[in-house]
């Protein structure tokens, strides 16, 4: 096919898709490019209720990368009369999901620019609430208590806010994502609700690699902080590493998790790295 046929169909799938969500009158309002170690966002403040939540149509359209702005994933940051804000996350398939580290770490961000905080942040998302430390860009967010680590002889299970598959690969530099991470996220017994894939390599005694395919973008994307942390604990819970303050190494950048081991579980568990605005433009809706 000819690259004019191929500009076509783009068009024609971005018509498609433009009109199936457009109102009776459409408003010009804001938005901001978010990313944190590469994995990016389209931030929306919406404490004005400016965006309906329900229109995945839309959603799915600005985050694709051929015909929208592009990101992982959209996040909107709205009011809660207990918190600072309230985070509302969805995948770049259009659908609400469970908790994103690295957005939470990004909408911090976001409220210090927005001046809704300064250097602490007590917000509410889908999987609870959540403390943050800002410093000039630098986040540090506490994530919930991982409760159980299911141990197989080649991968665990876990949830840090989402659910994560980690396994060891000593090949992770060559590894095919596309099609490994594929291959365990629509397996049994994952089929149903999905999992996120996360394959690491051990670096040195308090250091691993990292690569991530997640679910609902269906594919690797440049960092995964609730994979990351996954990753630590995981490491730790296995004896590949005694510490409890982890330096993971994502294709996006460098983030830091550290936590409490107790018995069976895991408490005081942070996720800590860098958050960048990256643009800001405008968008009808």
């Amino acid at each position: 096919m000819n690259s004019e046929n191929n500009f076509n169909e783009l068009l024609t799938a971005y018509f498609n898709v433009k009109y199936s969500y457009i109102c009776f009158s459409m408003s010009t309002h804001t938005f901001y490019k978010y990313q944190g170690t590469g994995n990016d966002f389209v931030m929306i403040d919406n404490r004005l209720s400016v965006f309906d939540t329900k229109n995945s149509l839309l959603i799915a359209h600005l985050c694709n990368r051929r015909i929208g702005v592009g990101a992982d994933g959209l996040i909107l940051l709205e009011s809660d009369p207990n918190y600072d804000f309230k985070m509302v996350y969805f995948n770049a398939d259009g659908q609400q999901s469970s908790m994103c580290g690295n957005g939470g770490r990004c909408i911090v961000a976001f409220a210090h620019f927005l001046g809704i905080i300064q250097d602490e942040a007590h917000f509410l998302a889908i999987d609870g609430s959540h403390s943050a430390v800002y410093d000039n860009g630098y986040i540090e967010l506490k994530m919930q208590d991982v409760l159980s680590v299911f141990s197989k002889e080649d991968y665990f299970v876990l949830d840090t806010g989402s659910p994560h598959y980690v396994s060891l690969k000593t090949n992770l530099d060559s590894l095919d994502m596309a099609s490994e991470g594929a291959l365990v996220r629509y397996s049994e017994p994952f089929k149903s609700s999905g999992v996120n894939v996360n394959f690491a390599k051990k670096i040195n005694a308090d250091t691993f690699a990292v690569r991530t395919y997640e679910r609902g973008v269906e594919a690797e994307t440049l960092s995964c902080g609730t994979g990351s942390t996954a990753v630590a604990i995981a490491m730790f819970h296995s004896g590949q590493s005694t510490s409890k303050v982890m330096n993971l190494k994502t294709l996006g950048g460098d983030l830091v998790v550290r936590f409490e081991p107790l018995s069976s579980s895991y408490s005081n568990v942070w996720l800590c790295g860098a958050a960048v605005q990256v643009f800001k433009g405008t968008l009808e809706w």
